[in-house]
């Protein structure tokens, strides 16, 4: 897979000059847990994403999970390294703004990245940082891997790079997740072709199985996007709750905004609610609250 040019983007993982390097141990694992992890390897060697290390200061476990098709997703401990790495502050956007930016659009088209971090590169002088051990040997990412803790921000860095003049007019962007809007289907048209056009020119690809083109409704981010304005706050439960049980809930770029949106809700209703309980009270007490207009 192409990917972006390294003349845009590469993802360089900066350490903190305190912070010494971690050689994870070997972990045991099921025979058919080692043989699933192997063929999971063999595939992104295949893809280009992975080359063989021998000597390197940082090496992480893989932590195998499971999928419905038997098989498993390859993750890979980073957490040593990413705790001596500083954080990238690149701004993610505000959920509930990308949200409301599409409130008068009535056609709209959901798009997903086709494995959208790895297809950005490694620095080459931090490739050997991504090691990893399994029992077929020492592997390096030489694309940019999920678990790292500044990935998100070198994509939606990315994102603002190729896509600054239509971000907040044909489209909305959320790390790899991308909706194009328009107010009628012959605009939508338009703003597909400037689009793919683009995505074309930096070879950028989508994945088809979770694209949708031309639809009045859809969900974006876990909210329901309807035409001209309509939105459900409504989540899937099952998504939310494989999201509440991750140990590293800094490393989800997505579930982090979503939880400053929570946060976000949480506020605005409790100072609402305040406001209301002090109006309930001014019959029995002449004294209000000097923050009551404010929250009104």
């Amino acid at each position: 897979m192409p990917g972006l040019d390294t003349d845009i983007v590469v993802h360089k993982i900066p350490l903190k000059p305190e912070c010494k390097p971690v050689k994870q141990a070997l972990r045991r694992m099921k025979p058919e847990v080692i043989l699933k992890i192997k063929e999971e390897v063999e595939k992104q060697l295949k893809a280009g994403f992975l080359s063989t290390v021998t000597y390197s200061d940082w090496v992480a476990n893989i932590v195998p999970v499971p999928k419905k098709d038997g098989k498993v997703r390859m993750c890979v401990d980073y957490r040593d390294l990413n705790r001596a790495s500083p954080k990238d502050n690149f701004p993610l956007p505000h959920i509930d703004t990308l949200v409301d930016n599409t409130a008068t659009n009535a056609v709209f088209s959901f798009m997903d990245g086709f494995s959208g971090y790895n297809q950005i590169k490694m620095a080459e002088e931090d490739k050997s940082k991504t090691a990893f051990v399994t029992h077929w040997g020492t592997f390096m990412y030489d694309v940019m891997p999920f678990s790292l803790k500044n990935a998100g921000a070198t994509y939606q860095r990315a994102m603002v790079t190729l896509f600054h003049d239509m971000i907040h007019h044909e489209i909305e962007v959320y790390v790899d997740d991308m909706i194009a809007k328009s107010r009628t289907t012959q605009d939508h048209l338009i703003d597909l072709c400037k689009l793919f056009q683009r995505l074309k020119k930096y070879q950028l690809r989508l994945n088809p199985n979770k694209c949708a083109f031309g639809v009045t409704s859809g969900k974006l981010l876990g909210f329901h996007r309807q035409r001209k304005g309509n939105r459900d706050r409504s989540r899937k439960g099952s998504s939310h709750t494989k999201h509440a049980r991750s140990k590293d809930r800094e490393r989800d770029p997505k579930l982090l905004g979503k939880d400053q949106l929570h946060s976000s809700l949480h506020c605005t209703a409790h100072c609402n609610l305040r406001a209301f309980v002090q109006v309930a009270k001014k019959r029995r007490e002449d004294k209000v609250d000097r923050g009551l207009p404010e929250s009104f």
